[in-house]
């Protein structure tokens, strides 16, 4: 498998905001990861994080996923997991944290409410 860059980009899609990550997300560039789920909460929306183009993460990267999960719970807001790569979900079944975040198949099912 060749690496992949890691980008992180963020759309407005049918009324929730979504993350989208690519590449490695690891202790070298989890701190980036963490800042740009934390400020896809000040629009207000739902938040997506997109994991389709994500080929590996470790527990820095879940720790960011994490908190975002707890930042929405606090306000109010939607946050979900969007479309997994078989090896962020291998890692979150591992963790058993596939029971505890919403996991949806595309953007679309985010659906903006929360």
């Amino acid at each position: 498998m060749s690496a992949m860059a890691n980008a992180v980009t963020r759309e407005r899609s049918d009324g929730a905001i979504l993350v989208r990550l690519r590449g490695e997300v690891d202790l070298s560039w989890s701190q980036q990861v963490r800042r740009a789920v934390l400020d896809a909460f000040d629009a207000g929306l739902a938040v997506g994080i997109d994991l389709a183009d994500v080929a590996y993460i470790d527990s820095s990267g879940i720790a960011a996923l994490v908190e975002g999960l707890q930042q929405g719970r606090a306000r109010g807001q939607r946050f979900a997991l969007v479309a997994p790569s078989a090896a962020v979900r291998a890692v979150l079944e591992l963790a058993r944290l596939d029971r505890v975040f919403d996991i949806v198949d595309t953007p679309a099912a985010l659906g903006g409410t929360g």
